[in-house]
């Protein structure tokens, strides 16, 4: 069995856990309060799923998405991780992680600076933060469906963005890739690429969900600019 291992279990890493299951992956969960308060969650997505520590779920995942709030990116076990594949969903919102003066001034981006707490032996991938997790949920199509929507990513190296790309392609998405880890700057909150493209108004969470094909996340990333 191939597992995918999530530190952090909220809205977003619930919604993977759900997707991931349906598409016949094992999972290994963990939040930061402990694995017992994760029962409900577990028992909901049957056999296939497990609660752990964070070390734990970093350790067993083929797959390990990290999708915390910034500013906790420090409680993240780097010893687990070590030569693996991370992706990140992270978004700093100063009003919920305080101000962080390496990002306020631009000098990284967000999964930037979980790349560098982490180190150069394990490679990180932003991905799955540009959309809501309700329409996360309600999304996936099976490969070469007309109305498959894409996801972009952006990471520094290859044979992650690859890891990454075969994620999305078994939980039903298809990939843009964006470039450089950097360059991850250009679908966060604030740019055309986040929520947008997944609703048919601005006010996207509250909009159901409508495909966004590679085309649709192509021009939303060009028009985010250099």
């Amino acid at each position: 069995m191939v597992t995918l291992g999530l530190i952090g279990s909220g809205n977003i890493g619930s919604t993977l856990a759900r997707l991931a299951v349906d598409s016949g992956l094992d999972v290994v969960l963990s939040n930061s309060r402990g694995p017992e308060t994760l029962r409900d969650l577990v028992a909901e997505l049957g056999p296939r799923a497990r609660a752990a520590t964070a070390a734990e779920a970093a350790a067993a995942g083929d797959w390990v998405v990290v999708t915390i709030p910034v500013k906790a990116y420090q409680q993240v076990p780097r010893e687990p991780l070590a030569g693996k594949t991370v992706l990140d969903t992270g978004n700093y919102y100063p009003q919920r992680d305080g101000n962080i003066p390496e990002l306020d001034k631009k000098e990284t981006t967000d999964s930037g600076l979980l790349q560098g707490y982490l180190g150069g032996d394990v490679h990180v991938v932003k991905v799955f933060n540009n959309i809501y997790f309700k329409h996360l949920g309600l999304l996936p199509r099976p490969a070469g469906a007309a109305d498959r929507s894409a996801l972009p990513i952006a990471g520094d190296d290859a044979g992650a963005k690859a890891q990454a790309r075969e994620l999305l392609d078994v939980l039903g998405f298809d990939t843009v890739d964006a470039g450089p880890l950097a360059e991850g700057r250009r679908f966060q909150p604030d740019t055309p690429a986040y929520g947008l493209p997944y609703a048919s108004a601005a006010d996207f969470m509250n909009e159901p969900p409508q495909p966004a094909p590679v085309t649709a996340i192509e021009a939303a990333l060009a028009a985010a600019g250099n």
